[in-house]
């Protein structure tokens, strides 16, 4: 984990949650001082039969489409260029292809340190789809990623809630105290309580961590109940957080049978924007 961030990059399909993700980047951007990417992948669409020459249908239709998509991503950058402070450049980039392999190549070539998802509304088939995308995109590249929607787009992260399941987050912790310093956050630290020392000392052993690296203000809660991700939510709620970081194992996966047949990951399931991050832990008691 850098301890600066350079790059953040936000996948672009021209809808509204590609506004709020846009607006949480320039956000992040104005106080990371870094720059942001705006991508959209055109991918190929198959074509009803004609009586003509095919490939020339292929042709003129890919080319519409990009030229369309260019457009489009040129108003988007005149928009909000403005709203950038000075020293931070708002880049655009337009894909062909799969969109999982384009943005995938993107971050890894570019060196993304940070990817802004806008969350669909709530349409079932939109969330799976999109659920399975944000855990795909997080797993192939090991970027943290945050999930926002409309209702997430506060003007700061005072409150970082990050939870605790078998190990010592050591990427997450990185993550939290660089966010921290630049918005003047606390983090809170919790666990479930489990009835035996071990959760106890993992929570303490996750500060020691912190504090090692950061002076940033830091609390530590056990909270009740079985499952991590439920209880996660239900504590930032109670405290009213900004920010929520997790890992998209099955421990953050929201509690019942539905839940994970849709896949309500823990980014679905709160109203505070959550960002992910995959990259194994090497930290564990």
């Amino acid at each position: 984990m850098p301890e600066i961030f350079y790059n953040i990059m936000v996948p672009v399909d021209f809808t509204a949650r590609t506004k709020w993700a846009v607006a949480k980047a320039i956000e992040l951007a104005n106080n990371l001082h870094c720059n942001i990417h705006l991508v959209h992948v055109v991918s190929r669409q198959m074509l009803p039969f004609t009586s003509f020459d095919a490939s020339h249908a292929l042709a003129y239709d890919i080319t519409a489409d990009l030229a369309n998509a260019r457009y489009k991503l040129e108003q988007l950058r005149d928009d909000y260029r403005a709203h950038l402070c000075e020293g931070s450049k708002l880049e655009i980039s337009l894909l062909h292809g799969n969109k999982s392999a384009e943005l995938t190549r993107y971050i890894k070539q570019f060196r993304m340190d940070l990817v802004v998802i806008g969350l669909p509304r709530f349409n079932l088939i939109h969330r799976v789809v999109s659920a399975f995308s944000l855990s795909s995109l997080g797993k192939k590249t090991n970027v943290p990623t945050l999930a926002v929607r409309s209702s997430g787009l506060v003007s700061h992260f005072k409150k970082i809630v990050l939870p605790i399941h078998n190990n010592i987050p050591v990427q997450r912790i990185r993550l939290a105290t660089m966010l921290a310093r630049s918005f003047r956050s606390t983090v809170y630290l919790v666990s479930l309580r489990k009835n035996t020392s071990k959760s106890d000392n993992l929570i303490h052993k996750a500060l020691e961590v912190l504090q090692s690296i950061s002076t940033i203000p830091a609390q530590c809660f056990l909270l009740e109940g079985k499952n991590l991700a439920k209880s996660t939510l239900e504590f930032s709620k109670k405290i009213n957080a900004d920010l929520i970081m997790a890992n998209q194992l099955k421990e953050f996966n929201m509690p019942g049978s539905w839940n994970r047949l849709t896949k309500k990951i823990l980014s679905y399931g709160s109203n505070i924007p959550v960002i992910t991050v995959d990259k194994s832990e090497v930290i564990s008691l």
